[in-house]
């Protein structure tokens, strides 16, 4: 799916069952580099802001990039850390026959993530105010899950990665962001190249214990 020609922002989304959006948003590392409207940024961001947070402090910034330039000085750094972060991982799948195909798949889209960030029309970063020296993750995660199904909800493709945290000091910087307000993550967002579905999931009940685990 590509931008499509027109976009009413009040509506797109909003019919959206909450429990089909769940099950259904995938993570999209292939995107297409059409533009994002700013006001649809601003509509998935406010999905984020509807997380629960201790004492309702609402930690979280949001600091969507979207020139060229500066998601060029990010990917640049981005991908030069994914390589050598995926590497081994490459390595072990030639080095066994028996690797799982679908771990494959998922590499190789996250590394045509990092090589294409660059085309990603939307970095959108989430940080946070710090309390008592430390990062309030326990908020800003539920808050970014809400703004990937709010991604999903709108027709969006976007995932979440952590690893420019590797230049964390340096992005930080570069974003404006201080030692008191660090960022968590990175969601590449733009429209998707390809579908959101179903993804492959061990039912439920292998997972789920009443009572007291029960270890297989």
């Amino acid at each position: 799916m590509t931008a499509p020609g027109s976009i009413d922002i009040e509506t797109i989304g909003e019919d959206v069952p909450l429990l089909e959006g769940m099950r259904t948003a995938r993570a999209i590392r292939r995107l297409a580099r059409d533009p994002v409207p700013t006001e649809l940024i601003r509509k998935v961001c406010e999905g984020g802001t509807y997380a629960p947070s201790g004492g309702n402090r609402q930690p979280w910034i949001f600091v969507a990039v979207t020139e060229p330039e500066r998601r060029a000085w990010i990917a640049e750094r981005y991908v030069e850390t994914f390589r050598e972060y995926i590497a081994p991982a490459f390595e072990a799948a030639k080095a066994d026959p028996d690797f799982p195909e679908a771990k494959v798949r998922n590499m190789k889209a996250a590394l045509h993530l990092a090589e294409h960030l660059h085309e990603a029309p939307v970095h959108l970063f989430v940080a946070g105010w710090t309390r008592r020296g430390a990062p309030q993750e326990q908020a800003l995660f539920p808050c970014i899950q809400n703004v990937l199904l709010a991604c999903r909800a709108v027709g969006l493709g976007a995932s979440l990665t952590t690893i420019h945290r590797t230049h964390g000091e340096e992005i930080d910087r570069y974003l404006g962001l201080s030692e008191r307000t660090p960022s968590c993550a990175l969601l590449p967002i733009g429209w998707p190249l390809g579908r959101h579905g179903r993804p492959p999931r061990e039912p439920v009940d292998t997972k789920l214990h009443f009572e007291r685990y029960e270890a297989p």
